[in-house]
């Protein structure tokens, strides 16, 4: 392990990091909120640490190797959620403790979308702006970024981007160089912000309220502006330019990728995995609004409305809402809440254990059922014409196992500190699924809850969105073995 190594692109992260709270001091400075000191503090704070923590071993050249690229990207994530809620513990308004600002930041980061917080729609702007900003930031991760920088200052990363990738293949590559890809990423999510943003302020968001939204929407975080989060404004427009941004952001940015190079459309179509993830989406919807219609809960049309919206915020793990759905009738909060098991698609900015994976374990399920019948044949399981390893079939298998027996420990971990079971249940699985909103008592937000479980869901905030082994690898001897 190259210990100085790590801690120099510790440092240069940190201090790379620092530079994201000054925009909000502008903000702060736009609006006369008086908060800028609490950004400025924070910055101050993580430049100097950054710098001291790279001073000693700035001038350290070697290669980085799969076990740092972990060890780094797990760090990161820490240290940043640590660091990122420094404005949040030194701002009066909110006066949160260090567990609830920690939460908080990350929250954002890992674009979970929980909140600790209730009054949003009173706090300073250049409060609000930041914690749409660290969803941002967090949405295509912010390892991705460094990747594209840190080449410039003599640091491979190809290490980093394979630690940090979601999905099950993670060899594969956009571009022979990750530097190239990287940016390439970067670019289509900025276009994608800024389309979604101009959508927004189009439809009648106020410039602040759609940049923010923007922010939120393509991380598909769920952080919003106002207690009643998109519901606040009413707005079949703003709720239909929600819905298409939150459904195309859960899509594999690999074929965006592919769409902006080659300037076709075609291939989405020709996609496994997003034409299984439109399914569940539309699937779950006529459930939805058939049962809403059943039971009377709203009239056809607002059914429709309601049901498109809440399905694709839920099942994509954006976690926004125009309607309480944890006091829907019958099964559909379960349901719904399941369906963000599933999540976005891999190399999305979404959470979940990824539809690629549900997709394989279903093939695989029904590969079985088949082999009852025919024992001696050989039957391959395939993602469109392209059959897949039995070695990612391990893989996806011994994560979902491992994944579940992660839900279960937190489970009853939580149920010890004393929640109830909806609640403990809900609350694990939104913050593992990077989802946000939960039933019960975290229906709203989770200011209510005691401390010890609010570190217990940060860490599960941190293993979904590193997707649980790039986290526990750190906890086997194996990891640390000459």
């Amino acid at each position: 392990m190259h210990y100085r190594v790590i801690l120099r692109i510790l440092g240069i992260l940190l201090m790379i990091f620092s530079i994201t709270m000054l925009p909000p001091v502008a903000v702060s400075l736009i609006y006369d909120d008086g908060h800028d000191y609490a950004f400025v503090g924070g910055f101050a704070i993580t430049l100097v640490t950054g710098f001291l923590i790279w001073l000693p071993v700035y001038r350290v050249r070697q290669d980085l190797r799969t076990r740092d690229g972990f060890l780094i990207t797990v760090l990161f994530w820490v240290v940043l959620g640590l660091f990122g809620a420094i404005p949040l513990i030194i701002s009066h308004n909110p006066h949160l403790t260090v567990v609830d600002a920690v939460f908080e930041s990350l929250s954002g980061l890992t674009t979970t979308g929980a909140t600790v917080m209730t009054g949003i729609d009173y706090l300073p702007e250049s409060i609000l702006f930041y914690r749409q900003q660290l969803q941002w930031l967090g949405g295509m991760g912010i390892i991705v970024l460094a990747v594209a920088i840190l080449p410039m200052l003599g640091i491979g990363g190809m290490q980093l981007y394979r630690a940090e990738t979601p999905g099950p293949v993670k060899d594969s590559k956009l571009t022979p160089r990750i530097t190239e890809t990287a940016k390439a990423l970067w670019y289509i999510y900025l276009s994608l912000t800024i389309l979604c943003a101009l959508g927004y302020w189009l439809a009648g968001m106020s410039a602040f309220d759609a940049i923010g939204h923007s922010f939120s929407t393509v991380a598909i975080g769920g952080f919003s502006t106002h207690d009643a989060s998109i519901g606040y404004y009413d707005s079949p427009t703003i709720e239909a330019i929600c819905t298409f941004f939150m459904v195309i952001s859960a899509v594999n940015f690999g074929l965006h990728f592919f769409a902006w190079r080659q300037k076709t459309l075609l291939h989405y179509f020709q996609d496994p995995e997003f034409k299984f993830y439109l399914g569940i989406l539309g699937f779950v919807i006529l459930i939805t609004f058939f049962s809403l219609i059943i039971t009377a809960t709203y009239v056809p049309l607002e059914a429709l409305r309601k049901s498109v919206f809440m399905v694709v915020s839920i099942a994509t793990t954006t976690g926004f809402a125009t309607a309480d759905f944890a006091h829907w009738p019958v099964m559909l909060p379960f349901m719904l809440f399941v369906a963000a098991f599933a999540g976005g698609c891999a190399g999305s900015t979404g959470g979940g254990m990824k539809v690629i994976r549900i997709l394989l374990i279903l093939k695989q399920g029904y590969r079985e059922i088949q082999r009852l019948v025919h024992p001696n044949a050989v039957i391959p399981v395939k993602l469109g014409n392209k059959p897949i390893s039995d070695k990612v079939l391990e893989a996806v298998w011994g994560f979902f196992s491992v994944y579940l027996i992660v839900f279960i420990v937190m489970l009853i971990t939580l149920l010890g500190t004393g929640l109830d079971q909806v609640t403990a249940w809900s609350a694990v699985g939104a913050t593992l699924n990077n989802l946000g909103p939960g039933l019960g008592d975290v229906a709203a937000h989770y200011g209510d809850l005691n401390d010890t479980a609010k570190w217990i869901l940060c860490f599960a905030m941190l293993l979904g969105r590193l997707e649980v082994f790039t986290f526990l690898v750190l906890f086997t001897p194996a990891f640390w073995k000459r």
